[in-house]
């Protein structure tokens, strides 16, 4: 059996060799190729246009997918794999996402060839979760701003939220998905002594977290963060008239898809301070643009779509991506 990995800037070749070293142990020969991008902001930016896209957004060159015919396996972390991709891969029984989605497969098209999906889920949850508790409280304390007043040669003491900075003790974050990062988000933050309610129509589990509909955790929290996944239903899930129910002391904090909210309303929200701030790093167009309105207000903490890059994740993606290969190869679905 033979095995294709295309390592990239962020998944190196050396961290894929080792990581996928339980596979080569298995007897699978193990061939590796990088997809060349000059700097990571290259490579974030294919990335982006292909999950805005789709899989035929972006093409790989010919010399990583030249004898695409000749293996079994394929494992990409952001590289595209789209129809004509998978079409050449006449032998490829298997695909491995080194990352939480799969949207640079062409899903359709592998099911219909009868090719499974396996990706890394949760392979930077807890980076994804820590970076929200950051973005919490740097919105809440004005640690951004400050930092970026004192750049300036300013000694800044008063902010838009001036009349109500608070203590994320006592108050209520309500968190709107509750997979993997929702949970750990809620674990992290109950060190802080807050009150955790959630808002997700699918979660069955056991917490001592409070379920709650969407519009009561709207109305309650101080803190509102999304954790959920895209899909058609919940796209563009928060608008206007969800931001009018918040408290105009809340703030929101999104650190998963940008569609989830719908982008120019929230600024209209911000501009109007029927909230008190948001703390963002994912947006509609990436990277944000100088005209961007985004900019102009000075009640947000922006990023630069960094909450789940740390350097643990990458390395930890093979790892995990190969012990899932591994079971399932030795399971009895194959």
């Amino acid at each position: 059996m033979k095995c294709l990995a295309i390592a990239d800037l962020l998944i190196s070749e050396h961290v894929m060799k080792e990581g996928l070293a339980s596979l080569e142990q298995k007897g699978i020969e193990l061939t590796i190729r990088k997809w060349h991008h000059d700097q990571v902001e290259d490579l974030q930016k294919d990335n982006v246009l292909i999950e805005q896209k789709g899989s035929d957004a972006v093409s790989l060159p010919n010399s990583i997918t030249y004898d695409i015919d000749q293996y079994d396996i394929i494992l990409t972390q952001f590289a595209p794999l789209n129809r004509s991709v998978l079409a050449a891969a006449q032998n490829v029984s298997l695909i491995g996402v080194l990352r939480g989605g799969v949207e640079n497969i062409d899903v359709v098209e592998a099911e219909a060839r009868g090719i499974k999906i396996l990706n890394a889920s949760g392979r930077n949850a807890r980076s994804v979760a820590e970076f929200t508790v950051g973005m919490i409280i740097a919105e809440m304390r004005n640690i951004g701003r400050s930092h970026a007043s004192i750049m300036k040669g300013n000694w800044q003491k008063d902010f838009a939220n001036q009349d109500h900075i608070p203590e994320l003790g006592r108050r209520t974050v309500g968190i709107i998905g509750f997979g993997h990062i929702g949970q750990l988000v809620a674990n992290y933050l109950s060190g802080f002594g807050t009150k955790i309610i959630f808002y997700d129509p699918y979660f069955n589990g056991e917490t001592t977290c409070t379920q709650v509909e969407l519009i009561e955790l709207l109305k309650a929290s101080d803190v509102v963060s999304l954790h959920g996944r895209l899909t058609a239903e919940t796209k563009g899930m928060l608008g206007y008239e969800q931001f009018e129910q918040m408290k105009q002391t809340a703030i929101l904090i999104n650190t998963a898809r940008s569609g989830l909210v719908k982008e120019g309303e929230l600024i209209r929200a911000l501009q109007e301070n029927v909230i008190a701030g948001a703390a963002l790093d994912t947006f509609d167009y990436e990277p944000l643009t100088k005209d961007s309105r985004f900019l102009a207000l000075d009640n947000v903490t922006l990023t630069a779509h960094l909450a789940g890059s740390t350097v643990d994740a990458f390395r930890h993606s093979p790892i995990l991506l190969a012990e899932r290969i591994c079971s399932y190869l030795d399971s009895d679905s194959v």
